[in-house]
């Protein structure tokens, strides 16, 4: 069974062969020691200091119950752009316009900005390729909303993600190659690396001025707010819980960033307090087949799983030896539980 929970110190060297995995854009996540080690060092802090930090990086991994091998990766930030400024570009339209000449063209334009300032971010979602089935993203994915629900305090009430942009499949992004390298002359690639050490200097030396799309390349024009590849499950599954592109994109790469009002998240909406009844003989008549996410209210000790339910009694489930184990519960337990996608409620 795979459960999500808080990283941990002794997590560092499955992060790092996670790191190993990500590929070129995956730029919170990097194949290199010291930012692993300091983004472990990060996340470690949110979960014990007390107040929580203003800028807090909430680590989490997905591991194998089974084998106890680590196979994902996902965190929120729970604000942006308070030390270091946020930058994303404001896709725009200016109308240029003549009655005498008759002419009327709308152009699209890029806007640097820093209106996602003080925002939540999901960010660093990662599960190895041989994970990917059985609705196991959705379960890595998802597991934020329900920390997030518990524990509404220490986030913004609005939230952002942003996707990773397209890039070809020798890791090539069409949107730096047409912007970013007439200011840098380096390859996506190498850029890729020393953006991992934040976006600033990227905004630094990037034109402040709008810039007009249409003299971009016609593949840079094409790439503006989409997704790589490998990010669109992640950007359709986030869409369905109700977050949405609203024109703001990546200054690196141009993938999108999708938004929506913490309390507007579909899994955040329904979720709801029962208790539990540990059996492996699940009643009689009651539905089976639909998924639920199951999480714990402890901080330190949160743990989030999917399973199948049924009903024991009113604000009492029924779930296995398994589901308890996983989540370290015992009989009577309150957990928070919500349909793993929408549909019919519990």
């Amino acid at each position: 069974m795979m459960v999500v929970r808080p990283i941990q110190a002794n997590d560092y060297k499955a992060l790092r062969e996670l790191a190993r995995k990500t590929g070129p854009g995956f730029t919170s996540l990097q194949d290199n020691d010291e930012q692993v080690a300091a983004k472990l060092e990060a996340a470690l802090i949110p979960f014990t200091a007390t107040p929580p930090p203003e800028e807090a990086l909430y680590l989490f991994v997905m591991e194998d119950t089974d084998t106890h091998e680590v196979v994902g990766i996902c965190g929120i930030e729970s604000a942006v752009g308070l030390t270091d400024p946020w930058y994303n570009y404001r896709v725009g339209t200016l109308v240029h316009a003549s009655r005498e000449l008759k002419v009327y063209n709308q152009i699209s334009t890029l806007t640097i900005t820093n209106d996602h300032t003080g925002y939540s971010e999901l960010c660093t979602l990662f599960l190895t390729p041989e994970a990917r089935h059985s609705k196991q993203g959705s379960l890595l994915s998802k597991s934020r909303f329900m920390f997030m629900a518990e524990f509404p305090q220490r986030f913004n009430e609005h939230l952002i993600a942003e996707m990773r942009g397209y890039s070809d499949d020798k890791g090539v992004s069409p949107f730096w190659e047409g912007l970013g390298r007439h200011f840098f002359s380096l390859d996506f690639a190498e850029a890729d690396k020393i953006s991992s050490m934040g976006k600033v200097f990227i905004a630094e030396l990037m034109p402040k001025n709008t810039i007009y799309t249409n003299l971009l390349s016609k593949e840079a024009q094409g790439s503006i707010g989409k997704t790589h590849e490998a990010t669109t499950p992640a950007r359709r599954l986030l869409e369905n819980e109700g977050m949405r592109y609203t024109g703001y994109v990546d200054i690196f790469d141009g993938g999108p960033t999708l938004e929506a009002r913490v309390n507007d998240i579909r899994a955040i909406q329904e979720s709801r307090y029962v208790k539990v009844h540990i059996t492996d003989t699940p009643a009689k008549g009651e539905a089976e087949g639909e998924l639920y996410l199951i999480s714990t209210t402890e901080l330190c000790q949160f743990r989030c799983c999917m399973s199948m339910l049924t009903r024991a009694g009113n604000n009492l489930i029924n779930i296995t030896p398994d589901v308890a184990s996983a989540l370290n519960i015992i009989e009577g337990t309150t957990v928070r539980i919500v349909r793993l996608s929408s549909g019919r409620r519990f």
